[in-house]
């Protein structure tokens, strides 16, 4: 039984997500293996993530940096003491038999990060807690029919899981936390956020109810989510299911569940554990973490620039549309590039366009980033300037002065503006005799544009730009033909 759109609305989904990213540093949360990606399988283990007896961990410092960066950028509350603690549960790739997270201190309380959804609207998504914790192996049941084969490279790799409240009410909304979730940390360089090799995973709790209920559903968990668009259909999904589930008069069954990217659709793995199935209780092998001030400071002094900030800089203070703000800092390269450049030019929307543009249209083609574009930043300006001043128009700035200065980085704009014979004309007497022997060598089609047809201002635009040799400002020699051919009727 299909639910017809009226009986849906009657309800709402009630969504809390856990990310689990995991954080770029070279070696694993509790010892020194490699945690690179992409090594032979078991290769990057050692005795502590074999959980073999009388190995015994030792915290990586580094991830205790990283999760008061990310903690602080999301204005959370900093636990300036928190410890470790064992979850324990029985897997083929979960060696010792348990996994060292944090359960009842967590690092890093509360917190809230703004979205933005496609219909402008904005919305904080509240969180709960960030804790840390160290990755269990993988299980590979692809390889033999009958076996499983077990990697344990990823065992012990350090991670931080991020909670949130259940806040979220559509898989729109959690794609979009996801999406600046993943951008913000890499903007703090502390995960590459590369869902498809497993640096960010999203488990969704989602459960219904009616509207202005205040009692939550039954959850069902859809578990390690690989791509922003895979939670978004999972969570579409398993609203749909659970709503014709409720009309058909049936339970929604805790589960934790499955999702198949082929079909779209959710599969039951197993009942779902409640907390205490896990048995936590304080790792005795790990000193607590105690914070201090200083250290504090010294991870607010490493804090660059985030996506939020730059947002309001580029909108209030730069006068850019949210629109482009948007585009700019979607990629903390092109961010950092775009606010080097407005160091050079106060033309900011033509700059802004030329980043998101002509720039970026290069770098694909050459498939470099702007780290490694080496023209430079002063002549990228000089061309937004002379356009901002009118001098020469966007195929001159484009085909003569940005193409030759990326084949040659050494070459300046004012010595190819001369080489060229570059820069528009600006007097109109000259400008006027190239508009009316376009008009007189077409006459017919001066006639036809009086009948209605508009689109010959093309043609003539065009014939003024082969007698200019293209040193027109095209925006203002196109009104000057509309008014020339509006005076001959």
């Amino acid at each position: 039984m299909k639910v017809n759109l009226k009986e849906f609305e009657q309800y709402e989904a009630v969504i809390g997500l856990e990310v689990h990213v995991q954080l770029s540093t070279n070696s694993k949360a509790f010892c020194s293996d490699s945690a690179s990606f992409g090594s032979e399988p078991n290769q990057n283990i050692s005795a502590v993530s074999l959980g073999l007896p009388g190995a015994l961990p030792v915290c990586n410092q580094k991830i205790i940096a990283y999760a008061v960066k990310l903690g602080l950028a999301i204005n959370s509350e900093i636990n300036k003491y928190n410890f470790f603690d064992r979850k324990n549960y029985f897997y083929a790739d979960l060696p010792k038999g348990y996994q060292i997270t944090q359960d009842n201190r967590p690092i890093c309380v509360g917190g809230k990060l703004k979205i933005r959804l496609e219909s402008g609207a904005e919305k904080d998504i509240i969180l709960n807690r960030i804790h840390i914790e160290e990755d269990a192996g993988k299980s590979n049941h692809d390889l033999d029919r009958n076996f499983s084969y077990i990697d344990l490279n990823r065992a012990g790799v350090p991670l931080l899981e991020v909670v949130t409240e259940p806040m979220i009410t559509s898989g729109e909304e959690a794609a979009a936390y996801l999406t600046e979730l993943r951008k913000l940390v890499r903007y703090l360089d502390i995960c590459d956020g590369n869902m498809e090799e497993g640096s960010m995973r999203c488990d969704a709790n989602i459960s219904i109810r009616l509207k202005g209920d205040k009692k939550l559903g039954n959850r069902c968990e859809v578990k390690n989510l690989n791509s922003i668009k895979n939670v978004q259909k999972a969570i579409e999904h398993e609203i749909d299911r659970q709503i014709n589930l409720v009309h058909k008069g049936e339970s929604i069954s805790q589960n934790t569940l499955n999702f198949d990217a082929i079909t779209g659709k959710t599969s039951p793995l197993r009942s779902k554990e409640m907390a205490n199935d896990y048995r936590y209780f304080p790792e005795p092998d790990l000193l607590p973490i105690a914070i201090s001030d200083q250290f504090l400071q010294e991870i607010k002094a490493e804090m660059p620039a985030l996506p939020e900030e730059l947002y309001q800089k580029f909108t209030n203070e730069m006068g850019l549309s949210s629109y482009d703000a948007l585009v700019l800092i979607a990629e903390k390269q092109t961010a950092d590039y775009f606010l080097s450049l407005a160091e050079h030019t106060k033309a900011y929307k033509i700059a802004s366009n030329w980043v998101m543009g002509v720039m970026k249209s290069y770098l694909k083609e050459k498939q470099i980033g702007f780290d490694d574009f080496h023209v430079p930043l002063n002549e990228i300006a000089a061309i937004i300037n002379l356009l901002d001043n009118k001098r020469i128009n966007h195929h001159q700035a484009k085909d003569k002065l940005f193409a030759n200065l990326v084949e040659n980085p050494q070459l300046t704009v004012a010595g190819l503006v001369e080489k060229h014979h570059l820069g528009n004309h600006h007097h109109e007497d000259d400008l006027s005799d190239f508009i009316m022997a376009a008009l007189n060598k077409f006459p017919d089609k001066v006639k036809e544009y009086h009948n209605g047809k508009k689109g010959v201002i093309g043609l003539f635009m065009g014939e003024v730009m082969k007698l200019s040799h293209g040193k027109i400002d095209p925006k203002k020699t196109n009104q000057l033909i509309i008014e020339k051919i509006e005076s001959l009727k």
